[in-house]
């Protein structure tokens, strides 16, 4: 594709309109919700947390009505500022992102407080999207938000990659690294994703809330070692004297099930399948891209040059995590 031409520019509209499809609740979701409880015997109770969480509260509200008339509904979604949507179950809450606050904090509490009211018949429908780690804010005892705040802007102003974030937010957290999991059980739970990390590991998506954390509390110290300037060495301490997170073979994961519903996989394939309709060769760099998103951009740029200069008539097509420091 050369120029910027209003057809070019439509062109690259349609491959983009069609990667973004593909993760749209609407598209993604109501192929893999589950059957509720009957109401006589139990609730379901909804936790959407992510930038596409009301999005996603409505979707699954809208299809339990339509398919399953009479379910007990209720739930809370929590997003970000400016992403709230009608809902008619599930409220929805709104707090900072991707600086958590004081609103994230008392938005958390309450999800936590649904979750310990769950029942055994009940069962906990936990929708998770991009920007659950910065939306879900309840430090560990010892911790506070202002540590969490503080956390936060050094880890992301850093440049690390988001796993070692995560590992961090993981670790300090009451929601995250197999917490959310924890309050749920013995309740089941049914968590579907939308991925927005490279790898779609769902330890780091929205920081694994109901997965096994397969990070060790080691690397936590290391990562946290190798910032600078360095944190104080009190928060060090009290973050030292934490407990480690849930881990894989813990029972309470054993009435938990997961499903990936969309990824940057999914996204790249179908803007893909766009292109090469048109007469491009699709040139997939993969969903893993991680680095300055500078240095990506050359990249790409020098990708494109080379295939112009062959004679190529490609898309180059990627998905990642991109930093900006």
């Amino acid at each position: 594709m050369a120029g910027n031409d209003p057809e070019t520019r439509a062109r690259l509209m349609r491959l983009y309109d069609a990667a973004v499809k593909d993760a749209m609740p609407g598209h993604c979701l109501p192929p893999h919700l589950p059957v509720p409880p009957e109401p006589e015997h139990g609730r379901l109770v909804i936790f959407a947390i992510g930038k596409a969480a009301a999005s996603m509260a409505a979707v699954a509200e809208d299809w339990y009505d339509e398919h399953y008339p009479g379910t007990h509904i209720e739930g809370l979604a929590l997003t970000r500022y400016g992403h709230g949507r009608p809902t008619r179950h599930v409220e929805v809450l709104e707090a900072g992102h991707p600086i958590p606050d004081a609103a994230g904090e008392a938005g958390s509490k309450r999800l936590l407080r649904l979750a310990e009211w769950l029942g055994p018949e009940d069962l906990a429908l936990v929708l998770l999207s991009g920007g659950g780690s910065a939306l879900t804010v309840q430090p560990m005892q010892g911790l506070t938000l202002e540590d969490e705040i503080f956390l936060t802007r050094a880890l992301l102003a850093s440049g690390k990659p988001i796993g070692d974030i995560n590992c961090v937010r993981k670790h300090i957290s009451r929601i995250k690294g197999g917490r959310l999991a924890e309050t749920i059980h013995p309740a089941r739970s049914v968590t579907l994703a939308i991925s927005d990390v490279a790898g779609d590991d769902p330890s780091t998506i929205a920081s694994g809330p109901t997965v096994p954390d397969t990070t060790a509390k080691a690397r936590v110290m290391a990562v946290l070692d190798s910032l600078t300037p360095p944190i104080p060495e009190d928060l060090r301490e009290r973050i030292a004297a934490l407990p480690e997170t849930p881990k894989p073979g813990d029972g309470m994961f054993s009435h938990a099930v997961y499903k990936l519903v969309a990824s940057g996989t999914g996204s790249l394939g179908a803007a893909a399948a766009i292109a090469r309709a048109e007469g491009y060769e699709p040139i997939a760099l993969g969903d893993a891209i991680e680095g300055e998103a500078r240095e990506l951009a050359q990249q790409h740029a020098a990708r494109a040059l080379t295939a112009r200069a062959g004679g190529r008539k490609a898309a180059i097509i990627s998905g990642g995590e991109a930093g900006v420091t």
